[in-house]
């Protein structure tokens, strides 16, 4: 089932690379069915805070009625950063499952560790879903935008 789901959320990835957004995706299930869908929308939004995570948790919660996502698990194509970590654990989501680590800003364990221990709430987590695929988008991404960036300086 992980990676089912885990292709539903690299389905929102390639909707925020195709927007030129940093491909990152989330899905939010619960009971077998995704109930909300989010990409990262930071540059079109122009809100540092529009990452995939959030926007998808902030939809899951319009569509209950509550903002405790309680038996809900968030799949995220990227480890999420300490912002999103903060939020997962305040929404009470069950499980967060990532597809690839983020060894420059991720709070779940890769740069600091913002589950282990923590007192309101503890996340099951689940890692390396469908990785290879999630870090070859957000690799070409930004080959990519260094591509064009060396091209206009030429």
């Amino acid at each position: 089932m992980d990676e089912e789901f885990m292709k539903a959320a690299l389905e929102e990835a390639q909707k925020a690379y195709d927007a030129g957004e940093v491909p990152v995706g989330a899905v939010l299930v619960f009971q077998n069915q995704i109930i909300a869908r989010a990409y990262n929308q930071v540059e079109s939004l122009q809100d540092a805070t529009a990452h995939a995570e959030m926007l998808c948790l902030k939809q899951a919660a319009q569509e209950r009625g509550n903002w405790r996502l309680i038996e809900c698990t968030l799949y995220s194509t990227l480890e999420p950063c300490l912002m999103c970590a903060g939020a997962v654990i305040l929404s009470r989501v069950k499980t967060l499952v990532w597809g690839a680590s983020d060894f420059r800003h991720g709070g779940g364990g890769s740069l600091t560790d913002a589950f282990s221990g923590h007192p309101i709430h503890q996340v099951e987590i689940r890692q390396g879903i469908l990785q290879e695929e999630a870090s070859n988008l957000l690799k070409r991404f930004f080959r990519e935008r260094r591509e064009c960036k060396m091209s206009l300086m030429n």
